[in-house]
């Protein structure tokens, strides 16, 4: 049987959805699809699954369209954009993930670029971005003392890491700072650029779970928004990015509640001048 998709108003400069299908998009929750195409990025300490950052590109993007990701470690936004037939460049410090993206997408430096370097420094050749999606280092998650039991299936890993990993030595990796505050304005001075490069009345979306500082909870989303409204962005919204199939852990049990994160906080803002 085949599914009605509704109909496309020729109004919509935003992406090719029907009207139907904008609409799913809407929704305040989504749950985390795995692909084939993800087993190659669990080679990466911190990887996202295509079927999400698709989700994000239909909704943002039309084809022919360019997706920017600042942060794209394992290349999972080159693989999905290049899925939906849009341009995509991403760039990363660490020269390894640029292999590693390679085997999962042709990169040609034409439809899909992979610079290597610092974001930072990067941006400043680029323009006329029409989307915006990555998920930065969590601040010093990987480096810290809580290793975490991440276990490899055989086509999987699932849960917290089984041993420390970072993504790379340098000092301007956002991974390696140990102070927040500082996190915060490295990542602020990252976001600026972004503002600059990215087309007016287009998307950004940032993709981070509240996290532990010191061993205490903290409303890392609340930071990030205030963050990316300081810059000129307009706060559109939150999704919560389900990740049900992450184990449970007794992180306080039983002295006090100590939450599990099973979600991501996946925020939109526009760029409007």
């Amino acid at each position: 049987m085949v599914q009605n998709k509704g109909k496309y108003d020729e109004r919509n400069r935003l992406n090719d959805l029907t009207g139907k299908e904008w609409l799913q998009h809407t929704k305040s929750f989504y749950v985390s699809k795995r692909s084939i195409q993800d087993k190659p990025a669990f080679e990466h300490p911190a990887p996202f699954l295509v079927k999400d950052i698709e989700w994000l590109i239909e909704m943002f993007t039309k084809e022919g369209m360019t997706v920017l990701d600042p942060f794209v470690g394992s290349g999972t936004t080159l693989v999905a954009a290049n899925n939906l037939n849009r341009r995509s460049i991403g760039i990363d410090i660490n020269p390894e993930y640029m292999k590693l993206a390679n085997k999962r997408v042709k990169i040609d430096n034409k439809d899909v670029c992979f610079e290597v370097g610092n974001s930072g420094e990067k941006l400043s050749d680029i323009s006329n971005i029409d989307y915006i999606v990555t998920s930065p280092p969590y601040f010093n998650i990987l480096s810290n003392k809580g290793s975490g039991i991440r276990k490899k299936s055989e086509h999987f890993r699932n849960g917290s890491r089984v041993s420390v990993e970072t993504y790379t030595d340098e000092v301007k990796d956002l991974g390696n700072i140990n102070d927040y505050s500082e996190f915060i304005e490295s990542l602020a001075s990252i976001m600026t650029k972004c503002f600059l490069v990215l087309n007016n009345k287009k998307y950004i979306t940032l993709i981070l779970s509240d996290f532990t500082i010191n061993k205490e909870e903290h409303n890392v989303q609340g930071d990030i928004v205030k963050m990316m409204e300081d810059i000129g962005f307009k706060f559109a919204g939150t999704v919560i990015l389900l990740q049900n199939s992450k184990p449970l852990y007794p992180f306080g049990y039983p002295y006090a509640y100590k939450i599990n994160h099973h979600h991501q906080n996946v925020m939109h803002f526009r760029k409007e001048e």
